[in-house]
C-alpha cells in the first residue's frame, strides 16, 4: 500500500513533496493508516485532532490516544474541543453538519495561522461510494454523482482510491492501533444505514462491485469535465460581463437545445437553488427576479442579468458642503466654478450656483419624485415616467442617484438635469458638476 500511495503521489499530487502538511486525525482506523503512511514516506507532517464531546469519556479517550501517539513519535499536534451540541442548537443544524462546520473552520484557521500548505484527510473509496448513494437518493446533478474530489483547494484526500478492505489489511499487517468510534455502529445516521445495509447487498449482487464503482466514478468525472468545457465555450458566446454584472443574451440562449443545463452550470456558483423559477424567468415579463443569498437574477427585456445584492439602505443620504470640490461616495462627482459653459452631457451639467442651497444632498430616487426636465420650462415630470421613457431596467433604476438642493432635484445623475437650476445670460456664478 505504501508503494502504491507513493506512486500515486508522484503521478497525481506531486506538489505535496516538500510541503508542510496538516493531517486530520480522529484516532479511527482510516486516519491512523493515513498518519502511518505519511510517517513512512517521511513527509513534513503535523496532527490536527478535534474533540467534539459527543461520546462522553470515549471522546476524551480518543484525544488522549492521539496526544500520546504524537508525543511518542515526536509529531507536532494541535487539539481543540467543541461544544458541538450547543453549536448545533444555536444554529439549528444537524449534529453531523455542525461538526463539519466546526472542524473545517478550525482547520482553515490552522492552515493560515501556522502556515501549512495543505490539509490531508483520510477519506477512501467506500466513503466516496456512501456519498454517491446519499446524493443519489436525495436527487442530484452530475456533480453529486462524481463523489468526493481528490483536491478541494487546500484539502487533499490521498487515500480516495483505496478501499476500506485494503486499509484494514494494511493496518493489520503493520500492527497499527486505532480507536473504534461507537457511533459508527448506530443506524441513527443515513450514512451508517447505507454502510450497514445497502452496500452489503450491492456487494453481494456483484462481488467486484467496488472496482465497478471506481470505473463508473472515473467515467462520470470525465463527463463532468466535458460538460464544464462546453459550458465555458457557450458562455463566451452568450454572456457579456460589465463590471460586477453578467448579461446573458436571451436570443442566443434560447437557440440552445439544452439552455436550462447551461443556465444551471453558469449560475450554480452564485448560490441559486430555485431552478424552476430561474427557468420560468426566461419567458417572464421584464422586471421579474430570482434571489440567492448574495446575488439576484433579473429579467430585463432580452437579457438575464446576474449581479450582487448591494447591502445598502435605500434611504441613505450623503451631504455636500459648499466648499467641497469633490465627493467619492456614493458616486464620484467634481464641483468647480467656471467662467462660461461648454457642451453639457449626461455626465456633465452646468448650474446657476446662486440658486443652490447647501448642503446639497445625494440620495436614491423614490416613488413620487418629480422634477422639471431641462428644456421643459415649468412642465414637471415624474422621475418614474422618465425611467419608463428611457427604458431603464430595474437594475439601472435601483442604481440611480439624485442630486438635490433644498429637497428639489438638481440632477438625476448621469441622466437628466433639472430646468430650474439652468444657467441663463444673467447668471453670474456658474458651477460645473461632473460625474467622474
Amino acid at each position: 500500500m505504501k508503494d502504491i500511495l507513493q506512486n500515486h503521489i508522484e503521478k497525481e499530487i506531486p506538489f505535496l513533496k516538500g510541503k508542510k502538511l496538516l493531517l486530520a486525525v480522529s484516532g479511527g482506523l482510516d486516519s491512523m493508516v493515513l498518519l502511518h503512511l505519511f510517517q513512512e514516506l517521511q513527509f513534513n507532517i503535523a496532527i490536527a485532532h478535534c474533540n467534539f464531546q459527543l461520546r462522553g469519556v470515549e471522546s476524551f479517550g480518543d484525544q488522549k490516544f492521539i496526544q500520546e501517539y504524537a508525543d511518542a513519535n515526536e509529531i507536532p499536534i494541535y487539539v481543540t474541543q467543541f461544544d458541538t451540541e450547543a453549536f448545533a442548537n444555536d444554529y439549528k443544524l444537524s449534529t453531523q453538519v455542525a461538526a463539519r462546520e466546526l472542524r473545517y473552520n478550525w482547520f482553515n484557521e490552522l492552515l493560515e495561522e501556522e502556515n501549512f500548505d495543505y490539509l490531508l484527510t483520510a477519506h477512501h473509496a467506500d466513503d466516496n461510494l456512501e456519498t454517491f448513494l446519499i446524493n443519489f437518493t436525495r436527487g442530484t446533478g452530475l456533480e453529486g454523482l462524481t463523489g468526493i474530489p481528490v483536491q478541494n483547494n487546500k484539502i487533499i484526500r490521498p487515500l480516495l482510491f483505496f478501499t476500506r478492505n485494503a486499509i484494514v489489511n494494511y493496518a493489520t499487517e503493520k500492527g497499527i492501533q486505532w480507536r473504534e468510534d461507537s457511533s459508527n455502529a448506530s443506524d441513527k445516521y443515513v450514512r451508517n444505514k447505507i454502510r450497514h445495509h445497502l452496500i452489503p447487498i450491492l456487494k453481494e449482487l456483484n462481488p467486484n462491485f467496488m472496482n465497478s464503482f471506481l470505473k463508473t466514478e472515473n467515467y462520470l468525472q470525465q463527463s463532468l469535465a466535458m460538460v464544464d468545457d462546453a459550458a465555458i465555450m457557450v458562455y463566451q458566446q452568450v454572456a457579456r460581463e460589465e463590471g460586477e454584472q453578467i448579461h446573458f443574451d436571451l436570443n442566443k440562449l434560447l437557440q440552445l437545445p439544452n439552455y436550462q443545463s447551461y443556465l444551471y452550470q453558469w449560475l450554480k456558483e452564485f448560490g441559486f437553488t430555485a431552478w424552476d423559477d430561474i427557468y420560468d424567468l426566461v419567458n417572464s415579463q421584464s422586471g421579474k427576479q430570482v434571489f440567492a443569498s448574495d446575488f439576484r437574477l433579473l429579467k430585463d427585456r432580452d437579457s438575464l442579468i446576474v449581479y450582487p445584492i448591494i447591502q445598502e439602505k435605500i434611504s441613505e443620504e450623503f451631504y455636500i458642503d459648499e466648499n467641497q470640490s469633490e465627493v467619492n461616495i456614493p458616486l464620484k462627482l467634481s464641483f468647480c466654478k467656471v467662467a462660461d459653459i461648454s457642451i453639457a452631457s449626461n455626465k456633465t451639467i452646468f448650474v446657476d450656483a446662486d440658486e443652490l442651497v447647501y448642503p446639497l444632498k445625494i440620495r436614491k430616487w423614490k416613488s413620487g419624485d418629480v422634477f422639471i426636465p431641462f428644456g421643459m420650462n415649468g412642465k414637471s415630470k415624474k422621475v418614474s415616467k422618465l425611467f419608463k421613457d428611457e427604458k431603464l431596467s430595474l437594475l439601472e433604476k435601483e442604481n440611480t442617484w439624485l442630486l438635490c438642493s433644498n429637497d428639489q432635484i438638481v440632477w438625476i445623475i448621469g441622466i437628466r438635469a433639472d430646468h430650474r437650476f439652468r444657467t441663463i445670460d444673467a447668471t453670474k456664478n456658474i458651477l460645473k458638476i461632473e460625474l467622474l
